[in-house]
């Protein structure tokens, strides 16, 4: 399903976009994330906690098999991925919300993953050869973090260099993700013809349902709803190149293309289901903002 090439490419990627994510970075941002921590905690149980639950209702209501399972379940255990950011930016949402739960869920996920991975794959009742050790899940993580580290620290020592990676690793990591499509989707139209509606299902659903109920869940809590939008585009918007690595890294063979099916969907059509909901938020970012325009006005005439 992927080349050597590509999965070396696809390891390359994950370091770019997380020295790129450390370089959008300050202390000062963690700071402040602390000090008003409501929104990042309201995303973090949006991330780690509809996700992976969302993954395994679907696996069981779908009745999948252990490979596609595991898949499944993995995608939905992913931290937030940077292709958030782009979405909430042109949807007009809260960037600096954005990548904040970005980043945090990344820190986290180095402990959360690894835990729920294992909590809902025991739940599933999958047995050891179909389950992704939490070591291997871990070591990627771990490793990942140096780059974002690197990145914090550059954009600490100068901000211009650190400013010019962070557009360098968003660009770098925009054009990888094209190329694998393009390059994948011709090698593997077949697969994608004889593949069952519901594995097309589970990967898309995944994405569109987490977006819908971390709406519903943010504003439940409060959050208004242009906050709500930018939380909601960080839970349907998983790390799919993630997800990827870690198979390519733990399965081999026919197992390892049957592992990879759903993470490898579900990145490839979450950018077209993000697209289709970024377009819905900004006009009504646009129409809130207007509306607030109005009222604005309208308290100045009767002044």
């Amino acid at each position: 399903m992927l080349t050597d090439f590509e999965t070396k490419l696809l390891g390359i990627m994950m370091i770019v976009i997380m020295l790129g994510m450390g370089a959008s970075l300050t202390w000062r941002d963690f700071r402040i994330a602390f000090r008003k921590p409501k929104g990042v905690m309201v995303g973090l149980l949006c991330q780690y906690g509809i996700m992976p639950l969302l993954g395994f209702v679907l696996a069981k209501a779908l009745d999948l098999s252990p490979a596609l399972t595991v898949g499944l379940i993995l995608m939905a255990c992913m931290p937030g991925g940077t292709t958030s950011n782009i979405f909430t930016y042109f949807s007009k949402a809260v960037l600096a919300l954005s990548i904040m739960m970005t980043s945090m869920s990344s820190l986290v996920a180095l402990g959360m993953v690894p835990a729920l991975l294992e909590f809902y794959s025991q739940l599933a009742g999958l047995d050891s050869g179909f389950k992704i050790p939490a070591g291997n899940v871990a070591q990627v993580l771990f490793v990942l973090l140096i780059p974002t580290v690197i990145g914090m620290t550059l954009r600490k020592l100068n901000p211009n260099i650190g400013a010019t990676i962070e557009l360098l690793g968003g660009f770098l990591g925009v054009m990888v993700i094209l190329f694998l499509v393009v390059t994948w989707i011709p090698r593997n139209y077949m697969l994608l013809a004889t593949t069952p509606w519901y594995v097309f299902f589970a990967a898309i659903g995944l994405g569109v349902f987490g977006i819908a109920l971390g709406y519903v869940l943010a504003r439940l809590l409060k959050q208004d709803p242009n906050r709500s939008r930018t939380i909601a585009l960080e839970t349907g918007i998983q790390n799919g190149p993630l997800a990827v690595l870690i198979v390519t890294l733990t399965f081999t063979g026919t197992m390892q293309q049957e592992v990879l099916l759903i993470p490898v969907l579900y990145s490839l059509f979450i950018v077209i289901t993000s697209s289709i909901v970024t377009v819905f938020f900004r006009r009504k970012s646009e129409a809130e903002a207007l509306a607030r325009d109005r009222a604005k006005q309208g308290s100045v005439m009767a002044s």
